[in-house]
This record gives C-alpha cells, sequence and structure tokens, in this order.
C-alpha cells in the first residue's frame, strides 16, 4: 500500500508538489509549508512523524531537500 501523502522532487524553480491520496495540496519550500498542508488536511501535526514512511513518501530526497 502506498503513502497516502506524497512529496514530489524539487522543480527546477524550487519547492516541492505535495499530493494526498492523488489530491495537490500545494507547493511546499520547506517543512514549515509541508506541516502547514497537514494541519489544513486534517492532520494532527503534533504527532506526524516526518519519517514515517506509511504516511509520507518521499520521491526525490527526503526532508532535508528542497531545490
Amino acid at each position: 500500500m502506498a503513502a497516502p501523502i506524497v512529496v514530489h522532487p524539487p522543480s527546477p524553480s524550487g519547492g516541492r508538489r505535495v499530493t494526498a491520496d492523488g489530491r495537490i495540496l500545494g507547493l511546499a519550500h520547506g517543512t514549515r509549508d509541508l506541516a502547514e498542508f497537514l494541519r489544513r488536511a486534517g492532520m494532527d501535526i503534533g504527532t506526524v512523524r516526518l519519517d514515517d514512511p506509511e504516511l509520507i513518501e518521499w520521491r526525490g530526497g527526503g526532508p532535508d531537500v528542497w531545490h
């Protein structure tokens, strides 16, 4: 089963597209943006782990890669 949140590879212009179950949440430029998108999607960001592969699939680099 695929993770419900996908952080796509960095775009040439900067930032990473974030999707949830195929729906675009926005373009994140860092983990603060990602946390805000997850909050807006109804997730309890106080308990979300960015390294949880069952929740977040990182493509093109992990949480430290934004450019």
